[in-house]
């Protein structure tokens, strides 16, 4: 693709450009535009990914692979659905693609998070913590794919059904279905810890 010039007053306006106006750029062929799509949205698909994978460099290559596929297909993009929820569509593809390839599971705590300022406030309450961190972490990698998209799609990341249901190729129900046994197998590995 050949970049289409940028007018000078629309040059300014590009950061602050809604995600419609930057992918119709982008599709024709505008880097800059495309450019300012990928900062905006690295982060999340990156959390998603890494949630989806518990891999930070296989996290990287298929938020990578999303967008290379993206800027190839922009041209095609119709503005059914939100930038956003394409992306997210493109970037579950690539990690169920990446986990149907996989010898075998690959652990979820690869990267722990930082703990919450006062929790380490005792050693007894820090090994607590730990052991409850490992404990959804372990029943999270233990869920069948598609129910742990679901559930990150929707608790970590605030999706709604409907945008969850188009993200992952499926209905509204699917996706309730999904997320009732993810929460109930979560519910069930967990219940040492309430």
């Amino acid at each position: 693709m050949t970049p289409s010039p940028v007018s000078p007053a629309l040059a300014g306006d590009l950061p602050s450009a809604p995600d419609d106006l930057l992918a119709t750029r982008a599709g024709e062929g505008d880097e800059e535009a495309f450019a300012i799509l990928v900062r905006r949205h690295s982060r999340p698909l990156l959390a998603l990914a890494f949630h989806t994978l518990g891999d930070l460099q296989d996290a990287e290559d298929a938020v990578q692979d999303a967008f290379i596929s993206a800027w190839r297909r922009l041209p095609e993009f119709r503005h059914g659905s939100a930038f956003r929820t394409w992306m997210y569509r493109i970037t579950v593809n690539r990690c169920l693609n990446s986990l149907r390839h996989r010898p075998s599971p690959v652990p979820l705590n690869s990267v722990v998070e930082p703990a919450a300022p006062g929790i380490r406030s005792s050693p007894a309450r820090a090994a607590e913590q730990d052991a409850l961190t490992d404990a959804l972490v372990g029943a999270l990698g233990a869920l069948e794919p598609q129910q742990r998209i679901c559930w990150i799609l929707r608790e970590l990341h605030g999706l709604p059904y409907a945008q969850i249901a188009h993200v992952t190729g499926t209905t509204e129900q699917t996706v309730r279905g999904r997320l009732y046994r993810a929460r109930r197998t979560l519910k069930e590995a967990l219940g040492p810890w309430r």
